[in-house]
């Protein structure tokens, strides 16, 4: 299928240099009601007024390309038509049971049997954030192997509530917030671009993997036998990082031989965005559990999940609770969504314009000084600024202006990675050819600006 029709036309259209005045005033607002906690206008300076596919139009009327998606959420795109037809059709029928069944929960279910791996052949649907699958997934390892140590990896980005936040390795995240749930321990992802071991994808044996072993058979490894390893199969926050062919194929032998559970953490890289339709179906291995939440709700309805094998299914009833584990209109639309994604092999779709699309960043690489690495699977690309290729060093203020000058241009990008020095690339996934070969076009214009003026 061609998705353009999905999309406004002739994005991106900058009639007013962002923020426009009517932005402005609403930013001003926000500025003064709100906490100061709020990030993302501090970057992207605006105030939308609508979208539609793989486009918004802020308020003042201009119209940008979105290679963000709500940091993954809108796989299918804004306002996608089969999408809204089943939230509005589900609106008139009831919109919260707890977790008393309804026809539309069940259909959430019965779609998520046709794409989930047979091994993982139970469901628990939790609060409406990837946070809470992350929490359910970790209480139901320990409820089962009656052990408290988890382990994580560097990079790694699993959620801001406290048990999903002791998860995550960076800094930034949780260093005002210490101590938070204590036997946490981190290894290193394969992080090829910057491997921790000094090894190149020439001389790789996978010590990163061979560290997880280490840690778990050395009785002086700190580390008392866990009772999960918690990794994103493919990186998301961390950089956009796609690990060597035979890491996450060894974590998971390596937590067979020691009895330990594997949890994947599918929440930003499932459903289609990296051209399979979750991460780990690139490495041919499944999980004890894998939490999900973004896209499967459709399009913007919060939801969460964790799917796990039937022999973990031990907890007794109300173990895991939470009010708002019960959106029937997330179920709707969340159901509408996949059948979408089937219907219209949306996983095909978007490893084909990924492809492309990195392609046309791996040309850029190679063009400019300071970008250091493009990278990534289907549509969850990064490219990471360095201040000079022999050193490596990060260079996070140059991603910054990367994406401001993207914004003043029509492209909407956000900023990762260990140092924050990448800018990744998470579109929707009705992205079409034209619109990636545009967006590539603007992004490398930016990166010209500011390497210009450097």
């Amino acid at each position: 299928m061609e998705f353009d029709a999905l999309s406004f036309r002739d994005a991106p259209s900058i009639v007013t240099p962002p923020p426009g005045p009517k932005s402005r005033e609403i930013l001003e607002l926000q500025a003064r009601l709100e906490s100061k906690v709020v990030s993302y206008p501090r970057g992207l300076p605006m105030a939308i007024r609508r979208g539609k596919g793989a486009t918004v139009e802020d308020v003042d009327g201009n119209v940008y390309l979105d290679f963000f998606a709500g940091a993954g959420v809108l796989n299918l795109g804004h306002a996608n038509p089969d999408v809204l037809a089943a939230a509005r059709s589900q609106l008139e029928d009831v919109t919260h049971t707890l977790d008393i069944p309804t026809p539309a929960r069940m259909s959430l279910v019965e779609a998520l049997r046709e794409v989930l791996p047979k091994e993982l052949g139970k469901l628990f649907f939790g609060g409406p954030t990837g946070s809470d699958a992350i929490e359910a997934a970790v209480k139901l390892a320990k409820y089962n192997t009656k052990r408290s140590p988890v382990l994580a990896f560097e990079g790694s980005y699993h959620g801001m509530t406290s048990g999903a936040l002791s998860l995550c390795s960076g800094a930034p995240f949780k260093e005002d917030f210490l101590p938070l749930v204590g036997e946490v321990h981190f290894a290193p992802y394969a992080y090829c671009y910057r491997c921790p071991f000094g090894r190149t994808p020439d001389t790789c044996g996978l010590e990163c993997a061979s560290f997880v072993e280490h840690l778990m058979e050395d009785p002086h490894s700190g580390v008392a036998p866990p009772a999960a390893v918690v990794v994103e199969a493919i990186q998301g926050e961390g950089g956009s990082i796609v690990p060597k062919d035979g890491f996450i194929q060894k974590v998971r032998e390596i937590c067979d031989r020691y009895g330990v559970l594997l949890i994947f953490d599918e929440i930003q890289a499932g459903f289609c965005r990296t051209g399979r339709f979750f991460s780990f179906e690139h490495f041919g291995v499944v999980p004890d559990i894998m939490t999900m939440s973004k896209a499967l709700g459709g399009g913007g309805f919060p939801i969460s999940a964790i799917a796990f094998r039937e022999r973990l299914d031990t907890w007794p009833p109300g173990k895991h609770i939470g009010t708002f584990r019960g959106n029937m209109i997330a179920y709707a639309a969340g159901a509408a969504g996949i059948r979408f994604m089937l219907a219209h092999d949306v996983a095909a779709h978007a490893a084909r314009v990924g492809a492309i699309l990195l392609g046309l960043l791996k040309e850029l690489e190679r063009d400019s000084e300071v970008v250091g690495e493009a990278r990534g699977k289907g549509l969850m690309l990064g490219v990471e600024f360095v201040e000079d290729k022999a050193t490596k060093k990060p260079a996070p203020e140059l991603a910054r202006k990367v994406r401001s000058a993207c914004h003043q241009r029509g492209l909407l990008i956000e900023v990762g990675g260990h140092y924050f020095n990448v800018a990744r690339f998470l579109p929707p996934l009705v992205l079409t050819e034209a619109q990636a070969r545009k967006g590539a076009e603007i992004f490398a214009d930016a990166v010209k600006e500011v390497e210009a003026q450097r």
